[in-house]
C-alpha cells in the first residue's frame, strides 16, 4: 500500500516576493475598509437617533482611536494600490490610441485628491 505524496504547505508563500506581499496586504486591508464603513454607519445612526453624545464618548476611547488610525492608514494603502492597478484592468482607447498607464493613474489619483479635499472642506469648515 502506498501513500500519496503531499508536499509541505508554505504558509508564508506571499513573503517570497514584494509583489505577493503587497497583494496579500492589500487584500487584508479590506477588513479595515469594512470597519470604516461600519463606523460610518454607526455615526449616521447616532446622528439619526440623536445619540451623538454617546457615540462621541465611544469614539474618544483610546482603543477606538487606535483602530480608526489603523483603518485610515490601511484604507489609504488599499486605495493607492487599487488605483495603481487600474491601468492593468482597464484599457482606454481614444481613436485607436491607447491611453498610457501613467495618465490613467494620474487621473485616478488626482480625482481622489480633489474629492478628498472637497469633503474635508465641507466637513472642517467653521459654522
Amino acid at each position: 500500500m502506498t501513500t500519496a505524496y503531499r508536499p509541505r504547505r508554505d504558509n508564508l508563500w506571499f513573503a517570497r516576493t514584494r509583489h505577493y506581499t503587497f497583494f496579500v496586504l492589500r487584500e487584508l486591508t479590506s477588513v479595515f475598509v469594512a470597519w470604516s464603513i461600519v463606523f460610518l454607519l454607526m455615526f449616521a445612526d447616532a446622528v439619526r437617533t440623536g445619540s451623538l453624545q454617546e457615540f462621541a464618548v465611544l469614539a474618544a476611547r483610546p482603543w477606538m482611536i487606535v483602530i480608526n488610525v489603523l483603518a485610515l492608514a490601511a484604507t489609504a494603502f488599499h486605495t493607492i494600490t487599487f488605483l495603481n492597478l487600474a491601468p492593468k484592468a482597464t484599457v482606454v482607447r481614444l481613436d485607436g490610441w491607447r491611453v498610457p498607464a501613467w495618465m490613467i493613474q494620474g487621473g485616478n489619483h488626482s480625482a481622489w485628491v480633489v474629492i478628498s479635499v472637497l469633503i474635508a472642506y465641507f466637513i472642517l469648515r467653521s459654522p
